[in-house]
């Protein structure tokens, strides 16, 4: 694998509707609108914890975002809303607002299943239209999932090249997660969190912001056949897990719509992974336990999260 975009092996439709078909776990838990988190179970949770030896904690989420730039076309809203001169005095308080059209380039964030429709269909075969309207997802919320507790593994591809970032447009696949796992020494098994680095904000801090909408690295169709068989609960990228360009035809978002609608397995984007990198570098392994807590939005097709990594 180069760290340079080579050209991307294309999908048909047809193709891609064969895998999509493949991958479905429609109808394989309850509640069904937890998909995936449903595999992790007390033993998952006692197993991640196992796995924290010296209790380096490692957030992942960015910082809020208020600036514009071509990786954030709507920036975070913060603002305060009394400076000490609202309420009596004595003791003065200090308050602020937040707001946040979170699904984006630019906000750490937790995808819901609700978040992607496949022709017309969400997770589990319901009918968008029927079960999401203004007031937010009867089926697949966010709220349903509640918190997640398991071993995460980084798939820190710039680590295995020995270069410092992907370029924008590589694609990862199925072959390369089978070359990091040897490399990084780490196993992907059942109920785990998969991260994905392509040292995208490395690349940010070192060359500027771009257009990651138009071109990023992140997994190309052909590995998520390798991941369902590994039974992964969650999958997150310092991308949003997606290469760009799609690989796909008249598909924006194929990964995405495997994950999320065939698979039921959330997903996070936009993960600042470099601190996690230098971590499991100096600690010389990269299997940790993970911490996410997406907020409780009745409704909501994901949340701002900050997850946490513990070594």
């Amino acid at each position: 694998m180069s760290t340079h975009p080579a050209e991307v092996p294309r999908v048909s439709r047809q193709e891609f509707d064969a895998l999509f078909a493949a991958l479905r776990t429609w109808g394989r838990w309850t509640p069904a609108d937890r998909g995936a988190w449903n595999r992790v179970t007390p033993d998952h949770v006692r197993r991640a914890a196992a796995l924290v030896r010296d209790g380096t904690t490692v957030p992942l989420g960015r910082p809020w975002n208020t600036r514009p730039g071509p990786d954030n076309t709507r920036p975070a809203l913060h603002y305060m809303s009394d400076l000490g001169d609202v309420e009596p005095p004595e003791p003065a308080t200090h308050k602020d607002f937040l707001g946040v059209d979170y699904h984006g380039k630019a906000v750490t964030h937790l995808d819901a299943l609700s978040h992607i429709a496949y022709r017309g269909r969400l997770y589990e075969g319901h009918p968008a239209r029927e079960v999401i309207g203004a007031g937010g997802a009867r089926f697949g919320a966010v709220a349903a999932l509640g918190p997640l507790v398991t071993k995460g593994v980084l798939l820190d591809l710039p680590a295995v090249l020995g270069a410092d970032w992907l370029e924008p447009g590589q694609a990862v696949h199925a072959r390369d997660v089978i070359a990091a796992e040897r490399g990084l020494g780490l196993a992907i098994d059942d109920g785990c969190a998969v991260l994905l680095r392509s040292g995208r904000f490395l690349r940010r801090r070192r060359l500027g912001p771009w257009d990651v909408g138009s071109a990023s690295a992140g997994f190309h169709v052909d590995a998520m056949p390798l991941l369902a068989g590994r039974a992964i609960s969650l999958l997150g990228a310092d991308g949003d897990s997606d290469v760009r360009p799609s690989p796909v035809e008249g598909l924006h978002s194929p990964v995405h719509t495997l994950a999320i609608a065939a698979m039921g397995v959330p997903l996070l984007d936009n993960l600042d992974l470099e601190a996690l990198s230098a971590a499991c570098a100096e600690a010389g392994r990269y299997e940790f336990m993970i911490v996410v807590t997406p907020l409780d939005v009745p409704g909501g097709t994901g949340s701002p999260v900050n997850p946490v990594a513990v070594l």
